[in-house]
């Protein structure tokens, strides 16, 4: 089996966080990303915080013409900007602020993530309550929406960080659930029906044209089961994140087309909450594993693979999010000089 060359703006033997930190100090969090990270850092996401710092909550205060508030039973679409809008944007400024501080003459790869438009579309809920998903239209718009708002926070970023090579990451955690028909209506007692893949492939490739525009690569983390590589290989992504335990067999194929195409693997291979770490190549021994099952060459691997958490670090320790981001550098590390 033979794949095309992989190597991307971050380089082989890369390592990244997918996201979200522990607690609320936005500084800190930038310094323990940069200091880190420094092959591929990533903009920090602060849940902790409150509302407007969670990933709906921060996506929705990104959204261009569109506008949402904070009911009790989550995020609904507004007819005009409040104060759950203003605190997300004002979140978002903060965070900004100190990812510039300590990127001064970055001039290597730099993640920034958005939740995705099915991730959208199923949580944040229209003016009747139900979620977005049930209303092809609302679909539409929403993804519109998304991918003016993705545009202006990629200029922001690249305003604030001239030298960086960006790298958009989709957040969509429910992209398997939305493709399956099982994500529930607002009563709980039935699911909206499966939105056809081809719908969805082509919001995704929206999302991708978005990114090629602003000269960045484009990422989709998913960290459920069953996630939909062919989909996302055809619907042009650079590189699909998951969770590497939820991995079954029966992806292999994909999983073999997809590093054959081109698409790098964000393997999620650290766990996302405080628990004792492995040595760094027992996390990738898995990888490896992998690797050799799929015929592919060892000496691709680490141009075609980029070490991450499982999932976001909100529910670690601070010690432990910084530990495991270290961890993640020397696995890769550990790839890269060993192959086999």
């Amino acid at each position: 089996m033979s794949e095309k060359s992989n190597v991307r703006s971050w380089g082989a033997g890369a390592a990244t966080g997918v996201g979200s930190m522990p607690g609320g100090d936005a500084r800190e969090a930038a310094k323990t990303v940069t200091g880190s990270l420094e092959t591929l850092p990533h903009l920090p996401e602060l849940p902790a915080r409150g509302p407007g710092a969670d990933m709906i909550g921060r996506t929705a205060g990104m959204l261009v013409e569109v506008f949402a508030h904070l009911e009790p039973s989550g995020w609904r679409v507004s007819d005009r900007p409040g104060r759950d809008t203003r605190r997300a944007r004002s979140w978002l400024g903060e965070d900004l602020d100190a990812l510039e501080e300590f990127t001064q003459g970055h001039e290597g790869a730099l993640k920034v993530s958005a939740v995705g438009p099915w991730t959208l579309a199923a949580s944040l809920q229209l003016r009747g309550g139900e979620a977005a998903l049930a209303d092809p239209g609302a679909c539409r718009d929403l993804t519109a929406s998304l991918a003016e708002g993705l545009r202006g926070h990629l200029a922001e970023t690249r305003r604030r960080v001239p030298g960086a090579r960006l790298v958009l990451q989709l957040d969509e955690p429910s992209l398997p659930a939305v493709l399956r028909g099982q994500i529930r209506t607002a009563s709980g007692y039935r699911t909206h029906r499966a939105v056809d893949r081809s719908v969805v492939e082509g919001a995704l490739r929206d999302m991708a044209a978005v990114a090629t525009e602003a000269g960045a690569e484009l990422v989709v983390h998913s960290c459920a089961p069953g996630v939909p590589f062919a989909l996302l290989r055809r619907a042009g992504v650079t590189g699909v994140s998951f969770d590497f335990s939820l991995l079954t067999e029966r992806e292999d194929d994909a999983i073999g087309e997809a590093v054959e195409a081109g698409t790098t693997l964000f393997a999620g291979v650290v766990p996302g909450v405080d628990g004792p770490l492995s040595d760094p190549a027992g996390s990738v021994m898995s990888v490896r594993t992998l690797w050799r099952r799929l015929g592919l060459a060892p000496g691709a691997l680490s141009e075609s693979v980029v070490v991450t958490p499982s999932c976001g670090l909100a529910g670690a320790s601070p010690a432990y999010a910084r530990a495991a981001l270290a961890h993640c550098v020397r696995a890769a590390k550990s790839l890269a000089d060993n192959p086999e």
